[in-house]
């Protein structure tokens, strides 16, 4: 590609997975980083490198100028000898200078690297360390996992030997469940004749040597008992969270409630199941003329799918646990282990499995998908019970796979009568579909925009651009960390509406303000998108604070609103920022912390000041 349509591109999308853009006065590491990460990254077919370019930040819509090379030839030359002496194989980029608007570029193609050849590493650092993918915008430093990616499972975690382990660790109820189910799939299975040593045997779940027999870690997780689960993998297990409200630990007082389960992988299935569906609402609807009623709630079959996902696809090498939590209007599945297929192929056929043993027998027993499917049905599912569909994100830098599951019906009697409020704003149906995402969970990125409506990075970029320019999504971030939370035009609108029910109900009606939204990402916890959304502040409150306007000058009036909004609660000086819409340095200083030495406000953590998580509450 020329570089003139390198450049448009980025204007357009941003760096993405196969351009990386640079000021580039000198081939520092981050750009060997990102050579290393195109020759690696499988199915990616190489990348470019722009040099002489940078994000101008100052305009509305950041987009990236040229900043004119001084030194072309020594730049070139810098950069094909380090690519040539400092992996352990020689990498051979193409490299070429452009002057455009009389100043000069560099574009720098970088092909993928043969399988045969990957992974290609700094020689100084060995694998797995040495080694870079390229994992959205970024260069991402290499796992244990990501080996098994190269090498194609030769180094399958749930096939070898767990250590200090015997037939002792069996549980026969396991191995009874495992006959049972795949008795159902297939009635003559060849196994199902076998004893139970050579059933697991053959199902690579134990290694027979000599006189004694071992467990594998896929034998141990699959028909291991709890207590040997405790002794030889104390950090596996699930723990199903319930948390009040709609984010994470909101109110100290009242954090949440949490239930540790181990075991048979077989047997979790079904008891995390019935845990979870224990605590979802129920709905029915009795269609006109029909006798039979009609299941109106999560689908059971994308709950169990969510769950088995989370069992077969989590790494085995991190020592913690699966982590389910149920807010009041979302389940949050997150699992140890990014995915291993690229998450803008996620619902795409084909799976790669990083425990083909533990696959396998789920899929024997139809516990799982046998096609890579899953998602794909879940989305198909969601749909079709009038659910906003599921969205999921892979951090490889956390290493850490998250699943949501939002129990909202999409375009409900209420959303209908939100959204009429921007109709003046003619936005198309999947912008729709964004806001009412934001409604839930506060923010949106790319990646979740492409996976609620089905469309490409570009569409998605362009859509969430056209609701910034609106002003009813603001940006944050940028680059790979680019998201969008409500903007002046949304937040207007919430003030609107809840001044209006006000006038409804009281007599009373408050003038619109400018209420913020926090700065979130979405691999955290959602949290509270303004003050009318944070459910700990009573409504008389927050039409209080609406009323309010811009400028306070009255010191003991914003004072008086401090003291009852930390009444019998405790919030944090961000929080207590973003509701008043003051800078959180200047509230910490002329107010939180005056008011702590008069004895007005109290530490949560009064023995650190200056912890963390350092809260206010009303003495």
């Amino acid at each position: 590609m020329e570089v003139k349509d390198l450049i448009q591109q980025l204007n357009l999308t941003d760096e993405c997975n196969w351009i990386e853009a640079k000021r580039a006065s000198a081939i520092d590491r981050s750009i060997m980083e990102t050579v290393n990460s195109f020759s690696n990254e499988p199915g990616l077919g190489g990348g470019y490198l722009v040099l002489g370019v940078e994000q101008e930040e100052a305009s509305l819509f950041p987009s990236y100028v040229l900043t004119d090379l001084l030194d072309t030839d020594k730049l070139q030359l810098d950069l094909s000898s380090q690519c040539a002496s400092m992996f352990n194989i020689p990498i051979r980029p193409e490299i070429k200078v452009e002057i455009i608007d009389g100043k000069k570029v560099i574009s720098v193609f970088v092909p993928e690297l043969p399988d045969t050849q990957k992974p290609v590493y700094f020689k100084n650092e060995g694998l797995p360390r040495g080694a870079y993918r390229r994992i959205g915008s970024s260069d991402q430093r290499c796992t244990d996992d990501d080996l098994f990616v190269f090498f194609n499972n030769d180094d399958s975690l749930d096939g070898s030997i767990v250590q200090k382990s015997s037939w002792d660790d069996i549980s026969e109820e396991a191995v009874e469940l495992y006959r049972s189910l795949r008795a159902k799939v297939n009635t003559f299975a060849e196994e199902l004749q076998y004893d139970d040593v050579d059933l697991l045997h053959s199902l690579g779940c134990i290694i027979k040597e000599k006189d004694a027999i071992y467990l594998t870690y896929a034998g141990l997780l699959l028909f291991g008992k709890r207590s040997s689960h405790r002794r030889l993998m104390p950090m596996v297990r699930v723990d199903y969270i319930r948390v009040p409200g709609n984010v994470w630990i909101e109110d100290p007082e009242n954090r949440f409630t949490t239930i540790d389960m181990r075991g048979s992988l077989l047997e979790m299935v079904q008891r995390i199941f019935s845990q979870i569906t224990d605590d979802l609402p129920k709905g029915f609807l009795l269609p006109e003329g029909e006798l039979q009623a009609e299941n109106i709630g999560l689908p059971s079959r994308v709950l169990r799918e969510a769950i088995v996902n989370s069992l077969i696809h989590r790494t085995y090498r991190e020592n913690q646990p699966i982590q389910i939590i149920r807010y009041s209007n979302r389940i949050e599945i997150k699992n140890p282990g990014f995915s291993l297929k690229p998450e803008e192929f996620l619902g795409e056929p084909g799976s790669k499995n990083r425990n083909p043993f533990i696959a396998a027998v789920f899929h024997e027993t139809n516990l799982a998908e046998t096609k890579g499917s899953g998602i794909r049905s879940m989305r198909t599912l969601m749909s079709q019970a009038k659910l906003m569909p599921p969205t999921f994100e892979s951090d490889h830098g956390r290493n850490q796979f998250t699943a949501r599951l939002l129990l909202h019906h999409f375009l409900g009697v209420e959303d209908i009568r939100w959204l009429t409020l921007f109709d003046s704003y003619a936005l198309n149906e999947d912008q729709k579909k964004a806001l009412i995402f934001v409604k839930e969970l506060g923010a949106i990125d790319n990646n979740a925009y492409r996976q609620l409506n089905t469309v490409d990075t570009l569409k998605a970029s362009q859509d969430l651009r056209d609701l910034k320019r609106k002003e009813i999504l603001d940006q944050k971030g940028k680059g790979k960390a680019t998201y969008y939370i409500p903007g002046e035009k949304y937040v207007n609108i919430d003030v609107h509406q809840l001044s209006t029910r006000s006038a409804q109900v009281d007599g009373v009606s408050a003038p619109a303000n400018d209420l913020s939204a926090p700065v979130i990402v979405l691999s955290t916890p959602a949290v509270a998108v303004s003050t009318l959304a944070d459910t700990r502040i009573s409504t008389e409150l927050k039409l209080k604070i609406a009323g309010l306007g811009q400028r306070i000058n009255d010191n003991e009036k914003l004072k008086s609103i401090i003291m009852e909004i930390c009444t019998g609660q405790y919030f944090k000086s961000t929080e207590i920022a973003r509701i008043l819409l003051k800078r959180e340095d200047y509230l910490k200083r002329k107010f939180l912390k005056p008011m702590i030495e008069n004895g007005e406000l109290e530490y949560q953590y009064p023995e650190m000041p200056n912890h963390p998580n350092q809260a206010y509450t009303k003495k």
